[in-house]
C-alpha cells in the first residue's frame, strides 16, 4: 500500500476583498505559495513532476491554464505535469488527494498541490455582446454574484444555509455566537504566531511604494457581540437569521503544501509533518448542501472503522455558523477541538485555498500538542461534502 505525506505547507496571507491583493494576478499568488512550500520541504522544484491546482473562479489572460503557468513558472521541469481541479469549497482538499491519486497510481512521486482565488479579479460580464447587442441599453452581469449562487436553484449560497437554520432550527443568537468565537479564535492566533507559521509575506501595490502584506486582512479584532447583532440578515429579508457575521468572508489567496510518497520522501530528505490516511465525498440536497460534513465525515470514518470520539481535532470550513453548528450536533464533536484557530468566518473562503490552509491548521496543531488525527471536512455548493483524515507524524 503506498503511503502519503505531506510536508512544507505555506500559503500567502489572505486578502480581504477588493483590498490589498485585487491588482495581484492569481498565479502570482501561486507561485509565491508554490516556492514557499517547495524550500519549507527542503526540496528543489526540479525534484516535483507533479503540480495539482485548485481553482474556482478563473481569472486573468492565464486562467485557462493557470496551472500550468504556475508550475513552469515556480521552477518546476518543463517535462512535469500540471492540472488544475474544481471541486467548489472543497478544491483545496481535492488538490491534495489529486496528487495523491496521482502518486498512487504510479503516474507521480513527488507532487504539490495548490490553490488559490483572486475574487477581486473576477470581471463583469456582458452575455449578449458576442453576436451583437443593435440597440438599447447593455446589462453587465456580475462574475462573483453568479459564483455564489446555486446551480440548482439560482439562490446564493447564504440562502441555502438559511434553509440549514430554518429545517435544523438554529437561531440567529447561537450562530452570532459562533461567529464571535471565530474572530476571537483568530485573533488569538495571529498574535499568538500561531498562524504565522504557515504565511508567507508577500509584496503588493500601493498607492506610493509597494509593501509587504504579512497577516490575514480580513479577521475584525475586537468585534464585540453587541456588533454582530446590529448587523442585518442578507439572504433571507423576512425572518432571515444568516449575516454578514456568521457567513465566510470573500478573500483572495492562494496556498500550496508537498505531497509524496513516503520513500521516494526519505530518500530525498523530506521530514513529513502528516500522513494523509483517506477522505470521502457525500452527496446532499443543494439546498441544505451545508450539512455536507456530517455524511461525508461518517463515511470517511467508516472506512476505518473510526468514530468522532477517536479523532483528536476538527477543521469544519465556516462557510456558515449553521454549518458548523449542525456538524457538531450531528457528529457530536466539542468546539473545544474543532476550528480552535478561526475559520472562514474570521480568516476568510478562498475556495482554491481554503483546503489547504485547514490542512495546514490541522497539522500544526497536532505538531503543538502532539495529538494522533485530525480531519477536514467541508461543505460543497451544489450539494456535496468531502473530508479528510490524516495522521501526525512529527516528532
Amino acid at each position: 500500500m503506498v503511503e502519503i505525506v505531506l510536508a512544507g505547507g505555506a500559503r500567502t496571507p489572505f486578502g480581504d476583498f477588493g483590498k490589498s491583493l485585487r491588482d495581484v494576478p492569481l498565479q502570482t499568488l501561486g507561485i509565491h505559495a508554490v516556492k514557499a512550500s517547495i524550500e519549507r520541504a527542503g526540496i528543489k522544484a526540479e525534484n516535483i513532476d507533479n503540480l495539482v491546482f485548485g481553482n474556482v473562479t478563473p481569472v486573468d489572460a492565464e486562467a485557462a491554464i493557470v496551472s500550468r503557468v504556475i508550475a513552469v513558472r515556480a521552477g518546476l521541469p518543463v517535462e512535469s505535469g500540471a492540472m488544475g481541479v474544481n471541486r467548489g469549497c472543497a478544491s483545496g482538499l481535492q488538490a491534495i488527494t489529486t496528487a495523491a491519486e496521482n502518486i498512487m497510481s504510479g503516474e507521480s512521486k513527488v507532487g504539490i498541490a495548490a490553490g488559490g482565488e483572486n475574487f477581486s479579479r473576477i470581471p463583469y460580464v456582458a452575455r449578449t455582446m458576442r453576436w451583437g447587442d443593435t440597440k438599447g441599453h447593455v446589462a453587465l452581469e456580475d462574475g462573483a454574484d453568479v459564483i455564489y449562487r446555486c446551480g440548482f436553484s439560482g439562490e446564493l449560497m447564504g440562502s441555502t444555509a438559511e434553509n440549514v437554520a430554518e429545517k435544523f432550527g438554529y437561531s440567529r443568537e447561537e450562530m452570532d455566537a459562533w461567529g464571535l468565537m471565530s474572530q476571537r479564535r483568530a485573533q488569538a492566533a495571529i498574535e499568538s504566531g500561531f498562524l504565522g507559521q504557515q504565511v508567507v509575506p508577500i509584496e503588493v501595490p500601493d498607492r506610493k511604494s509597494p509593501r509587504m502584506l504579512e497577516r490575514d486582512e480580513f479577521p475584525r479584532f475586537g468585534i464585540t457581540a453587541e456588533k454582530l447583532a446590529s448587523l442585518r440578515p442578507v439572504f433571507r429579508k423576512e425572518g432571515g437569521r444568516i449575516t454578514p457575521g456568521s457567513s465566510s468572508g470573500v478573500t483572495d489567496g492562494a496556498a500550496a503544501i508537498v505531497v509524496a510518497e513516503r520513500g521516494v520522501a526519505e530518500d530525498l530528505g523530506i521530514t513529513p509533518d502528516a500522513k494523509l490516511l483517506g477522505w470521502a465525498v457525500a452527496g446532499v440536497p443543494p439546498e441544505i448542501m451545508g450539512i455536507g460534513p456530517v455524511p461525508a465525515t461518517r463515511k470517511l470514518l467508516a472506512k476505518f472503522g473510526m468514530t468522532a470520539d477517536d479523532v483528536d481535532y476538527f477543521e469544519i470550513n465556516e462557510a456558515f455558523a449553521a454549518v458548523n453548528i449542525h456538524a457538531e450536533r450531528e457528529l457530536g464533536v466539542s468546539r473545544d477541538k474543532t476550528n480552535l484557530y478561526g475559520g472562514g468566518i474570521s480568516l476568510g473562503h478562498p475556495p482554491g485555498a481554503t483546503g489547504l490552509r485547514m490542512m495546514m491548521t490541522a497539522i500544526d496543531h497536532l505538531k503543538a500538542t502532539g495529538q494522533r488525527y485530525a480531519v477536514i471536512t467541508m461543505c460543497i455548493g451544489g450539494g456535496q461534502g468531502m473530508a479528510g483524515l490524516i495522521e501526525n507524524m512529527a516528532g
